[in-house]
């Protein structure tokens, strides 16, 4: 069941973080350190686009433990996070591996036989949700889920007469994960980030959580963002930490840079839908754990598909 978090201690975690302006790179490995086992870890992007697939890849890495995580639209991340037993709860809208393949088996594998859970929201919801955490608010009034049959599996959500209408509203609780993991096309060394194409729930999910952690496809001077400030979507204040890392959301896509990696995709699916529980040691073995780096991953994927994929995503992008 989703827990509100007090706003006296939001509060107080809030004017105890180091806002200042200030260099925040860091390593990939080193951002396991940032996150404890139990955490609730909000994920940016949606569904295959700008996953920050190369955060999630770290913390299996680090052997990370009762991860709660939330995000608005899930896809085969998920199953890295319950396959690697990182995470043993998932809070969403949706849950597949991708549009193209369906409901997961593997979520259906670790909710049926009670390893995980699987919460799930509204679209909407999911959204407000992360909006109210933002705010610093302990709810969000919405009405969608009241024709909805995911309200019976919903008893956190709270059913209210609107004082000024009479109407009927649903209150739905804020989400303020622990840490957020986003990627994005670009911040400077600060965290001042730009996001091109959807943003998603990022921004709202930037503020709701107590720590973020960013990756980016580079790194570019403050003097460079200056000349686009309009672009500047995650401002410096909400960030702790920044991985440069080229193709962080590889084997999905990341708007205008590269479309998702569809071979490798479609390799994964088939060894997790032929058996959820082998099939995924077997992936993780080989493309988590055993690469000693990021490139070594991308190196297994192969250079064909991520040139493949990059030029797909310039073409669209240079449109």
């Amino acid at each position: 069941m989703s827990v509100v978090k007090p706003y006296d201690k939001l509060r107080k975690d809030l004017s105890a973080r180091d806002r200042s302006l200030r260099e925040k790179v860091v390593a990939l490995e080193d951002v396991a350190s940032f996150v404890r086992d139990g955490d609730s870890v909000g994920i940016g992007g949606s569904t295959m686009s700008r996953t920050p697939m190369a955060l999630i890849w770290a913390l299996i890495r680090a052997r990370r433990k009762s991860l709660s995580c939330s995000r608005c639209i899930i896809s085969s991340d998920g199953d890295l996070l319950f396959g690697s037993g990182a995470s043993d709860h998932v809070i969403t809208s949706w849950f597949s591996q991708g549009i193209l393949w369906g409901v997961s088996k593997v979520m259906r594998h670790h909710v049926e036989t009670g390893k995980a859970r699987f919460e799930e929201w509204s679209h909407l919801a999911i959204g407000m949700r992360f909006r109210a955490g933002a705010m610093g608010v302990p709810f969000m009034p919405i009405r969608p889920m009241l024709g909805s049959d995911v309200l019976a599996q919903r008893p956190e959500a709270k059913e209210i007469d609107c004082p000024f209408t009479g109407e009927k509203l649903l209150l739905v609780p804020a989400l303020n994960p622990d840490v957020a993991l986003i990627h994005v096309q670009r911040c400077d060394p600060y965290g001042n980030a730009q996001i091109d194409g959807l943003q998603f729930m990022d921004i709202d999910l930037a503020m709701a959580a107590n720590k973020v952690i960013l990756t980016t496809e580079r790194i570019v001077s403050n003097d460079q963002i200056r000349r686009a400030p309009d672009q500047t979507k995650i401002p410096f204040f909400a960030v702790d930490a920044i991985v440069e890392v080229p193709y962080g959301s590889a084997p999905h896509e990341c708007y205008g840079v590269y479309e998702p990696m569809m071979k490798h995709m479609e390799h994964y699916v088939e060894l997790v839908n032929k058996d959820p529980v082998g099939g995924m040691k077997e992936y993780l073995d080989k493309y988590v754990f055993a690469p000693k780096s990021w490139a070594e991953f991308l190196d297994l994927i192969g250079l064909e598909e991520v040139l493949t994929a990059s030029r797909a995503g310039k073409s669209i992008y240079d449109a």
